[in-house]
Parts: C-alpha cells; structure tokens; sequence
C-alpha cells in the first residue's frame, strides 16, 4: 500500500484494474484505493508483469503491507509531461465483474457504488470491461464527460464528495498542520507585485481564443513560480530525518478546496518544463478530477513544494502553513486595483501580494526576500513563461 501523503496510515482496496499475468508499464493505473482524500488510483512506477494479488477487494491495509506482486520490473521514472492531458489510460478486464440482469447490465460493485453515489444511470456508460461489463473507470470517464444524471426524483439528496469522508479528512488536515507547526520553525515574507502588465497581456492573449482555451491567471502564477524554483533549490524538497534533500524536479502541489468543505494538494508535475497552455491544461483537469473526488497516487505522493490560492475568496494575503516533508509553500491573494506610484504620479494599478512560509532550518528572510523577488520578475514577463 503506497503513502499518498504524510498523513496516510491506511488505504482500501476498491478494483484492481489489471489481471494477472497482464503486462504492465510505468504509469499504467493497477488498482484503485480508498483513502480519506477519496478513491485514488494506484499507479506502476517500472515495466513488468502483475503476477497475482495480496489482499482482496475490500480489505483495508497499512501503509507499506505489500498488495501486488510484479515481476521482472524495471523501474523507470514517467515520462516528462510536454503535451496537453493524454485520456484516461485503456482499463484492462478486471477480476470482479457481477451481472445486473435487470438492467441487462454487467458491473463492478466499485463502479455500480460511484454510480448510486453521484446519481449516474449506467445504462448510459459504454463499459470497458469483458463484454462491455463496467468498470469503475468508466464511470469516472463519464462524470469528467458530464454525463446526464439520473432524474432527480430517483436522488432526493446527492453526496457532495464520493467516497470522502470530509470529517475524517478535517481531522488529518488538522493533524498535518499541527505537526508542521511544531516540528518546523516556521517564517513568513509577503511582496506587493504590480500585475497591471500580466492583466493586459492575458486580456490581449484570451481575446481570440474561446473560453476552454483561455488562459487564467492562476496558470501564470504556477508557472513563474516553478521557474523560480529553478534558481532556488532550498525552497524545493523535503526535510526528513534532520536533514534536506532539494528535489531535483519541480512538483507543484495546487492547494484545491473541496465543496462542504476539506483540502488536497495534488501535484502538477514537472511544472517548469510545461508551457503555459499545458499548465491551464492540466490545471483544469486536476481541479476538475480532483472535485469529483479522483486522484491519482503519484499526483498525491511527491509534490516538492504547495501554492495555495484564495483570490477567489477576496484574501490580500495568504500566511499559510508547511506541509511536511516540504519546506516551502507559497500563496497569493486577490488581484485589485490599488494606488499606485509610477515614475512619481499615483495611478491605478493591478496589484497582488505573494506570500510565503519556509523552513528555518533550509532557508532564510534573507534567501526568501531573494526568491519572492526572482517569483515577482518571472511573473511580470508572461510573454517568457
């Protein structure tokens, strides 16, 4: 059972999505988990062969009890991410499959269970399965489609998180932070940024575009930051066992907020080599997965460094807290209009402030007015991002 997290003990198995004696290649998707972040899909690190399972479907196991055995693996990193989000991988013919006759109908129980839950009619689901039976995949392909719902009569109440349990993942997120608050000496810098040109550019840049390629400032924010980080390794890892490790690639962790409450930061991978229309890519596609309660291991498992954003919610300025092992964690409030002073004349501009909390024990004020700086020039040259 991978850790998804500091703050992971355990994890349920809902549908192994391979079968044994199936080939299996670095990133293929095994099986899915349930946590409480929600279901989670478990990916494969190296090529190999999965050769039977450990635990069945259903049982919940500790982090680190093994529950597959792969043979002739290979270890190999994912591949570097330069285009925009590939689609959902092809799911093999999973071991669970149970008739609905009624209906005519063959699924999992896990994909029959999503269903119920977000109100899904399965007879409008293509499955994947042997026999085009359904597999908990396909209903998840169907709810980032949009798929039409059941009527409302046969659903009085949905749930607002499928497989959350948004009070227990209140109670881990307090558990994080108070950690963090204790084990790391904690300081904090914020810089007002004068945005007024990066409004403009991104006005000029969405004029002709229509609106599911238009570019938002939360994009810009993502991607300067990571070319950041490039200059400024201490700020870019984790702290374990009294000592750093920088990372060696830029992992940002997007704090999302999840409705009725909770938070998750899944990472977007290899953010500075991205270019800006993949960062909105693949930006959408996480708050989108990530709201209808899907992630995926390896999005959960090693972001080196988190940016959390409450301009939506009018906030000037973030002080956020550390999530352990990483040492940084970056915020920014709502862009507004400010006065201004420009080559000595008050004029209104396009302000933001950018925040951060970092570990005494890696950085100091001195290196993180330095960096906020670096973030400021970045972010004021979108044509470079």
């Amino acid at each position: 059972m991978p850790s998804l997290g500091s703050d992971m003990e355990s994890g349920t198995l809902v549908e192994w999505l391979k079968k044994p004696g199936e080939a299996v290649r670095a990133g293929d998707v095994l099986a899915v988990v349930e946590t409480q972040k929600g279901a989670i899909e478990i990916e494969v690190f190296g090529a190999g062969t999965f050769e039977r399972s450990l635990i069945d479907v259903g049982k919940t196991v500790p982090v680190g009890v093994p529950i597959a055995i792969i043979s002739g693996m290979t270890e190999t990193p994912l591949p570097v991410p330069t285009q925009a989000v590939p689609a959902a991988p092809t799911v093999a013919v999973p071991p669970i499959i149970t008739p609905r006759p009624a209906a005519g109908l063959t699924a999992s129980p896990a994909a029959r269970k999503l269903a119920q839950e977000r109100g899904f009619d399965l007879s409008q689901i293509k499955g994947s399965g042997p026999e085009g039976a359904i597999v908990y995949v396909d209903v998840e392909n169907a709810l980032h489609r949009g798929a039409a719902p059941k009527a409302a009569a046969t659903e009085p109440e949905r749930k607002p998180r499928p497989g959350i349990d948004l009070k227990a993942m209140r109670g881990i997120i307090a558990a994080a932070t108070m950690r963090a608050k204790r084990e790391i000496p904690h300081y904090y810098l914020a810089h007002s940024v004068d945005i007024s040109d990066v409004v403009t550019w991104l006005a000029a840049t969405n004029a002709s575009r229509p609106p599911e390629t238009r570019l938002l400032i939360g994009a810009v924010f993502l991607k300067s930051l990571a070319l950041t980080l490039r200059s400024f390794p201490a700020f870019n890892g984790f702290y374990r066992e009294s000592a750093f490790a920088a990372s060696e690639r830029i992992h940002i962790g997007v704090a999302i907020a999840l409705r009725g409450g909770g938070l998750v930061a899944p990472a977007i991978h290899d953010t500075d080599r991205l270019n800006l229309d993949d960062v909105m890519v693949r930006l959408r596609d996480l708050v989108v997965r990530v709201r209808a309660g899907r992630f995926r291991s390896s999005e959960l498992s090693d972001p080196t460094i988190t940016l959390t954003s409450l301009g939506d919610r009018g906030v000037d300025v973030v002080i956020p807290v550390i999530y352990p092992p990483q040492v940084t964690i970056a915020g920014t409030g709502t862009p507004r209009e400010r006065p201004w002073v420009v080559d000595g004349n008050v004029v209104p501009r396009q302000i933001v402030d950018l925040s951060i909390a970092a570990d005494h024990r890696v950085s100091d004020g001195h290196s993180g007015a330095l960096f906020l700086a670096e973030w400021a020039k970045h972010l004021g040259q979108p044509d470079k991002l």
